[in-house]
């Protein structure tokens, strides 16, 4: 009987465990290469992040800001002249009407200089009566010598006539007419000095009544003055308005220029809103916002920007463009969004706490089949309470990761599972 010869298998049980081996190794090598030496990746709920949709729409940049209102005008009440507080007329609050009192000052070294002055005024006025008389006085004797010169002039001149006369018809001598000559021109000498004399002497009285009306009138001015300055210290309202922040009680001392409260203008209100520096070059009157009070929104436009930083802000005011709101009141706050550009069409993608790790540099984007997040590189621009301008890197339809990053390192991807 012929030997059958037997096939030998093709796969035997030690085969397959080699090649099963094979196959492991070839496995855990590629998942190893896969998570170690390609992108690092991390496991993400999809319940603990928000994912946001890219899409295209109407975008106007604008911030928030708080805005505090105000009075249209606000006329600050200083104190013109120290004093004690002895009188107050009304209180904060108080409706007033243009130079109607507030309340009244103390000051004795005021009051007492006022005194002082009106006794020089006084004493000056009384002294210039005086020399006036004086010179009265000396003007009617002057004007009396004057007169007796002028009554011996014609009296001479008609004496020296006549002998002049009878010396030509031979009556009187020489000697005679000679005397009554010198006489003559003696008279007519003294009365033109005598004139002169007046001439000189009205000139001097009325320099001197000039002088006395003009040192008159300086201690006059002065004495106004003081008397401004004691009537100063009953402080009342320059305008027409609502007295508020009154800080004065009675006894209480106040030194000149101290605020003692403000006067509001009724007629109006507007908006002083504090900005960040940040934004300082960016903001000019003329710009506009809005806000909605009680289910209506309002206009506002810058009219003042305040310049001078503190505490890392500046202000601004504006003022109500049509319609200003029934009911509002001073002091009370407005969620104000200031538009700082021109509507346009962009592509848009939602605010969210990944630009504070990015800063707007790059972002997670979904995959298509929605599994895997991975970093792209992205360019904002303008942003408004709610959306970034995206000016490179997405398109509308994509889809991203707009949670914090907080937690992520320095990850390249994320897979994301649902929990």
């Amino acid at each position: 009987m012929a030997d059958r010869i037997l096939e030998k298998k093709k796969w035997t049980r030690k085969k397959i465990i080699t090649i099963a081996g094979i196959v492991a190794i070839v496995a855990l090598v590629g998942f190893s290469y896969y998570f170690t030496s390609g992108k690092s990746r991390l496991n993400v709920d999809l319940e603990r992040i928000t994912v946001s949709e890219v899409k295209s729409g109407p975008f106007k940049e604008f911030i928030p800001v708080n805005g505090t209102v105000l009075p249209l005008t606000t006329i600050y009440l200083d104190a013109l002249e120290g004093g004690r507080v002895e009188e107050k007329f009304v209180e904060d609050g108080a409706v007033m009407k243009k130079g109607q009192p507030i309340l009244r000052l103390s000051n004795t070294d005021l009051e007492l200089s006022l005194v002082n002055q009106e006794t020089s005024v006084y004493n000056l006025l009384t002294q210039m009566n005086i020399s006036q008389n004086a010179a009265r006085q000396n003007t009617i004797t002057k004007l009396n010598q004057m007169t007796d010169a002028e009554n011996q002039l014609k009296e001479a001149e008609r004496l020296y006539t006549l002998n002049k006369k009878l010396y030509g018809q031979k009556v009187i001598g020489a000697q005679e007419f000679k005397q009554s000559e010198n006489d003559y021109n003696y008279k007519k000498q003294k009365t033109a000095l005598s004139a002169e004399i007046l001439k000189q002497d009205t000139i001097a009285v009325r320099t001197e009544l000039e002088q006395q009306r003009a040192s008159y009138n300086r201690t006059q001015n002065a004495l106004q003055l003081m008397r401004k300055k004691v009537g100063d210290l009953i402080v009342r309202a320059p305008i027409d308005g609502q007295l508020t922040s009154l800080d004065a009680e009675i006894g209480q001392s106040k030194n000149k220029s101290d605020r003692l409260g403000q006067l509001d203008v009724l007629s109006g209100f507007k908006v002083r809103a504090d900005i960040d520096e940040h934004y300082l070059s960016r903001i000019y009157t003329g710009l506009k916002g809005d806000f909605t009070f009680a289910g209506k929104k309002y206009n506002l436009v810058i009219k003042k920007v305040y310049s001078q930083i503190t505490g890392g802000r500046f202000q601004v005011d504006l003022e109500f463009e049509g319609e200003v709101p029934k009911g509002i009141r001073r002091g009370q706050t407005l969620q104000i969004g200031l538009a700082l550009s021109e509507e346009k069409q962009a592509i848009l993608i939602p605010k969210g706490g990944f630009y504070q790790q990015t800063g707007g540099n790059w972002i997670f984007k979904v995959s298509e089949n929605g599994k895997i997040a991975y970093k792209t590189d992205i360019q904002l621009g303008l942003q408004s309470p709610d959306y970034y301008e995206v000016l490179s890197g997405l398109k509308p339809g994509d889809k991203v990761i707009t949670s914090s990053y907080e937690n992520y390192g320095t990850m390249q991807e994320l897979v994301l599972k649902p929990e």
